[in-house]
């Protein structure tokens, strides 16, 4: 055999194992080897053709079938190794000259190596994804949920059946996770979530209505009967900081929660579950659970992925001393800009704001692509290990990821609680709850692609439909003050809306 049909024939059976054993007359070895790299190419293709890739992507998500996505590719690394050896030696280069068997050595030897890279790769993928989501999903009992169900014990409404491989919403038929942005840093106290949107996630479509909150919402109210309530039975008033701002919007109830044990028997780092669960009396959903990213940390998520492409309406400028400027066009942001981007005040204000952290967050959604996700995947994880702080069940992740990539192909709507819709001296609260639920139900009853309009509803258990806030006895609103409570435009949109043409 010459050294061209020795290479030949080694690199064919690094592609169907085996052939190197028929040619040299080991028949039996030969077709045990093909014939069960036949049944695992079947096994794969079977599996990929009888099971949606949403709820593949999810099995792969449990801890259990990670650790034997690793253990599976080291073995399979090392079988493929040990059969380009076994199939060299097989092939009998030492009937060839001597500079024919240094060449088929080392080229061997090279593939050899060559083919143990794929599965290395996908090891080493599965340990990161699975090292980075135990780091940032927890166990039920340490997220606070309820250990039966994964659901936030102090979410609001019960749950009324208990989850099931069948169905492990436990009856429910949307999914409430609200998503905060935080400013952390060395130079501040505490967490002030300046940004919040509440994501309702229809559990069978995937449609999505993004309701997003403003920063000062003012006078806000707590639910009956809890430990917040008792102390601020007339709204969230304190007296104003010594600088003239307040200290009693909505971004600093988290803070003001966790600063203050004693309103909660002594018990420590309250600010999530109050924060969830004023946000679910305000809307009237059942809030499941929160995820809180680190602004800056979303920064770095966006370099991950490379940047994101939006179109700026006009010029943004940043910085302490206005030094910084994201110019107006269409144009690709990094990280950094593109935070400056969503988060700048600098000639604005925070209901501009508010709708270019949706820009951003749409761009975000739509950009970044499962091929993107998986070239950067260990820069991506890196980044998202330091940015999110979540309460979100780690045996939650094999439902949350289907469900996740079936709101990426659905529609995702979105409702801002700003002027001229709601004033945020003087909030509304009945009309809040009202445009929350007719929101919700439109998405529920729309097809992946359209969403229907149609009038206000109740809202229903489906929903976590929680008691209305209603305005403190006796305390009238100014009306010189009061926004107009109609603005004549549907207040549901889609979620890049008036982000111009690039997204």
């Amino acid at each position: 055999m010459s050294t061209g049909a020795v290479l030949g024939w080694l690199a064919l059976s690094a592609l169907a194992p085996g052939a190197a054993h028929l040619r040299t007359g080991r028949r039996r070895t030969g077709l045990v080897l093909l014939s069960c790299y036949a049944a695992l190419l079947l096994a794969g293709l079977g599996v990929w053709l009888a099971v949606d890739a949403g709820d593949l992507v999810g099995t792969l998500m449990d801890d259990t079938a990670m650790t034997a996505v690793i253990a599976g590719t080291m073995a399979l690394g090392v079988a493929w190794f040990a059969l380009i050896v076994h199939s060299f030696v097989v092939l009998r280069p030492s009937r060839l000259p001597q500079h024919g068997q240094i060449l088929t050595g080392t080229l061997a030897g090279l593939m050899a190596v060559l083919v143990v890279v794929p599965f290395g790769a996908l090891g080493n993928l599965a340990w990161t994804a699975q090292a980075t989501i135990n780091d940032i999903f927890q166990g039920p009992a340490e997220a606070g949920a309820d250990p039966g169900t994964g659901i936030g014990a102090d979410a609001g409404s019960p749950v009324t059946a208990p989850p099931s491989p069948e169905d492990p919403w436990a009856g429910r038929k949307r999914v409430n996770i609200l998503l905060l942005g935080g400013d952390a840093d060395d130079n501040r106290t505490g967490v002030r979530t300046d940004s919040m949107n509440l994501a309702s996630v229809d559990v069978e479509t995937g449609n999505t209505v993004l309701f997003s909150l403003p920063r000062n919402l003012e006078d806000v109210r707590f639910r009956p009967g809890t430990p917040m309530a008792e102390r601020f039975p007339a709204g969230f008033r304190l007296p104003p900081d010594p600088g003239g701002g307040r200290s009693d919007l909505l971004n600093s109830v988290w803070e003001y929660a966790d600063a203050h044990p004693e309103i909660f028997g002594g018990r420590q780092h309250q600010g999530p579950k109050v924060l969830m669960d004023t946000i679910g009396y305000t809307l009237g959903l059942r809030v499941d659970w929160y995820a809180l990213v680190n602004m800056w940390g979303f920064a770095r998520l966006i370099d991950a992925i490379g940047g994101i492409t939006v179109t700026v309406e006009t010029d943004v400028v940043f910085g302490r001393y206005n030094e910084g400027l994201v110019k107006a066009g269409t144009r690709r942001l990094k990280g950094a800009d593109a935070m400056w981007y969503a988060r700048s005040r600098t000639n604005s204000d925070d209901f501009t704001r508010m709708r270019r952290q949706r820009c951003v967050l749409g761009a975000l959604l739509t950009q970044a692509d499962p091929a993107t996700v998986l070239t950067r995947f260990n820069r991506i994880a890196l980044a998202t290990k330091e940015l999110i702080r979540t309460d979100i069940p780690r045996s939650m992740l094999k439902n949350l990821v289907p469900l996740a990539l079936k709101v990426k192909n659905a529609k995702v709507s979105s409702v801002q609680f700003v002027p001229p819709l709601i004033n945020t001296g003087y909030p509304d609260w009945e009309k809040i709850r009202s445009v929350a639920t007719k929101a919700v139900r439109d998405a529920s009853a729309a097809s992946p692609a359209v969403v229907a309009t149609g009038p206000a509803v109740p809202a229903n258990a489906d929903s976590g439909a929680t008691a209305t806030p209603s305005a403190t006895p006796g305390k009238k609103t100014p009306k010189k003050k009061q926004q107009p409570a109609e603005n004549g435009d549907d207040p549901v949109k889609g979620l890049t809306e008036g982000c111009g043409g690039a997204l």
